[in-house]
């Protein structure tokens, strides 16, 4: 596979980076509303705290999941690191399994779950079992959301444990 010139690999990460930022910055969100939801003592903060989350799921964290996941592919083939040349990439890449999993399926159900028994409930949702658990579930998977992708920060601008030892057979 022809390698990416200097200008258009440095697009490419450019890219890559503002879809990663803006998936950091909307994990964050995240976390913010789903503690003003855990701590407030207003209904309508409560709906709306959820219903944010729930919009941004839909929007904000499934644009720049699919960004971020395009535009790293694109650099790994396109450049020389390669999709498992280095440890540090694959590294990458099981987290961005997991980061797609809490982002783009997790998020959304359970914004949805937790917007749903809010709007049916009101603030006595706050009592219900199930809406108890949903919202441990949502915040863990905050937390996991965004420990994994400061992870993927980390190791993109350190890149430890170097190539991989490729044995190669001969026939």
């Amino acid at each position: 596979m022809k390698k990416l010139a200097i200008t258009p690999k440095r697009w490419l990460l450019t890219l890559h980076l503002l879809f990663a930022g803006i998936l950091l910055g909307v994990s964050v969100t995240f976390l913010v509303l789903s503690i003003t939801a855990a701590t407030t003592n207003d209904q309508s903060v409560l709906l709306a705290s959820y219903t944010s989350m729930h919009t941004l799921a839909t929007s904000a964290v499934r644009a720049s999941t699919i960004g971020t996941v395009v535009t790293g592919i694109l650099l790994s083939i396109w450049t020389k690191w390669g999709l498992f040349t280095f440890y540090w990439i694959i590294a990458k890449e099981i987290l961005t399994l997991i980061s797609i999993g809490l982002g783009i399926v997790g998020m959304y159900i359970w914004t949805l779950d937790a917007m749903s028994m809010t709007t049916e409930e009101g603030f006595s949702a706050m009592q219900n079992p199930a809406f108890q658990i949903n919202q441990i579930q949502l915040f863990s998977g905050i937390f996991l959301q965004i420990v994994s992708l400061v992870a993927m920060f980390i190791l993109s601008v350190f890149k430890p444990w170097g190539q991989r030892s490729i044995k190669r057979t001969k026939r």
